[in-house]
């Protein structure tokens, strides 16, 4: 294969042009205001693969956002790569807290970043990773060198929990028949430490309502003598974990993957430091179950946090009452071992047992996703690992992520392939926060690494 640099170096402004047209799209699924842009970003990749050349580029119309699908199918007994990506993007919110318009990219040098990062809501998440695989592909175009068959699925509601992703799956087994998947919608430990992700949590995610008196009462007359439901609530929240960090919850636990000794200890050589993490986000100490360490707390071990607790009086000045009702919503992330619809069930019962008389629990699950495990010896995996290996100098440490894309388990589930998660952001990329970035070393870095993982792949196959 040539090498991917010389086609980056000689076509560097092209790339980042190409990709700013498409970060300027404010392309944000959860808002219907933006429901136009969303279309406009689905036929703006639509046309990227054509102009690849690209064949049976199609966008396919859901009950939500569109799925833009494009193949290159150059010979039956080669390997078929699937790649997944999405187009959408969260909503750029608190828009003051930004230091530039958020669809109007612009390029910084940063402390992590000093070749520079492009500063847009989508930069990282995911228009960027995503529209490394179309340049890679470009690559492997040009040099005539094709050594897999790629199959492209980009969709527009990952943002919002991909509804409509699992029925297209399901209505188009044969179109996506495929055995790998490549994704990149993850990150890496460094830009001097590449890793591959292996490991993705679950999540089941519901939202506790508690109900005292019929109506709102005045403090003063009823104050004593009837529940509260914003103290009965903080109660209830607080007993949710026990003094070592361990999840109250009857049955929570069963089933749980128990991590063996020797991939805790492959984990561990990752760097971390507990200080800089601690200074980074700005918290005195750390917190979490007894008997993990901080990255196993955040990847390898189940959690339940509140994400926002509301009731009563929350204006300007006083108002003397004892709300009706209270609020929580509450996020588990899981592990392999766990079923998102048995954990809420079992977080359901366990929730109303604990509850006192002189309340009315209701509890309504929202979304949830699958935990996600794939193996080293994997050959996507092995195939991922010399690429990396080739681009960097250096082996990629397998990581397990703490975060959730239900979708990987989807796909495992309805097309019987594992995927290959090969990020290129850092955690410090601020996604989903005002001021998103992505390294443009991370962004080239990408481009020149891809065409490696296709050329290791078919070699294994």
């Amino acid at each position: 294969m040539t090498d991917p640099k010389t086609f980056i170096e000689a076509n560097k402004e092209r790339l980042l042009d190409e990709l700013f047209s498409l970060l300027r799209i404010p392309s944000i699924s959860a808002d219907p205001a933006y429901n136009a842009d969303v279309a406009k970003c689905a036929e703006h990749i639509a046309e990227q693969m054509k102009s690849l050349g690209l064949d049976a580029v199609e966008i396919f119309p859901t009950a939500g956002h569109p799925i833009v699908y494009g193949e290159c199918l150059v010979d039956p007994d080669l390997p078929t790569v699937l790649v997944y990506g999405h187009y959408d993007v969260q909503p750029a919110d608190p828009i003051d807290l930004w230091d530039n318009d958020p669809f109007e990219p612009i390029i910084k040098n940063t402390t992590i970043h000093p070749e520079g990062a492009i500063f847009a809501r989508g930069a990282c998440d995911d228009k960027g990773q995503m529209f490394m695989h179309l340049k890679a592909f470009e690559i492997m175009k040009s040099n005539g060198e094709i050594p897999c068959n790629i199959k492209f699925m980009i969709e527009g509601e990952e943002e919002v929990g991909s509804s409509n992703l699992e029925p297209f799956v399901a209505s188009h087994k044969e179109k996506l028949a495929c055995d790998t998947i490549l994704i990149s919608d993850t990150g890496m430990i460094s830009n001097t430490t590449p890793s591959i992700t292996t490991g993705l949590r679950g999540l089941s995610y519901v939202e506790v309502e508690v109900t005292g008196a019929n109506r709102d009462l005045h403090s003063g007359l009823y104050g004593g003598a009837v529940a509260n439901p914003l103290n009965v609530l903080a109660k209830m929240v607080a007993s949710l974990h026990d003094d070592n960090g361990q999840i109250t919850v009857e049955g929570f636990y069963d089933g749980v993957e128990i991590v063996s000794t020797e991939e805790r200890a492959l984990m561990a050589k990752a760097p971390f430091s507990q200080e800089e993490f601690k200074e980074s986000i700005g918290i005195g100490d750390v917190w979490g179950e007894e008997g993990y360490s901080t990255p196993e707390r955040t990847s390898i071990r189940p959690t339940l946090d509140v994400n926002g607790m509301w009731g009563g009086y929350t204006g300007e000045g006083a108002k003397t009452v004892i709300p009706s009702k209270a609020y929580a919503k509450i996020s588990m992330r899981l592990v392999p071992g766990q079923n998102p619809e048995a954990i809420t069930e079992k977080f359901i019962k366990h929730f109303k047992a604990i509850a006192p008389d002189s309340v009315a629990i209701n509890v309504t699950p929202h979304h949830g996703g699958l935990p996600y495990v794939t193996h080293t010896t994997n050959p996507a995996y092995q195939a991922a690992s010399k690429a990396y290996e080739k681009t960097f100098g250096k082996a990629a440490l397998p990581v397990r992520s703490g975060g959730s894309i239900p979708i990987v388990a989807l796909f495992e589930q309805q097309l019987g392939t594992k995927s290959i998660l090969m990020g290129f952001g850092l955690d410090s990329d601020a996604i989903h926060s005002p001021n998103e970035h992505y390294g443009v070393f991370n962004y080239f870095k990408g481009i020149e690494t891809i065409p490696y993982f296709y050329e290791n792949y078919a070699k294994q196959n």
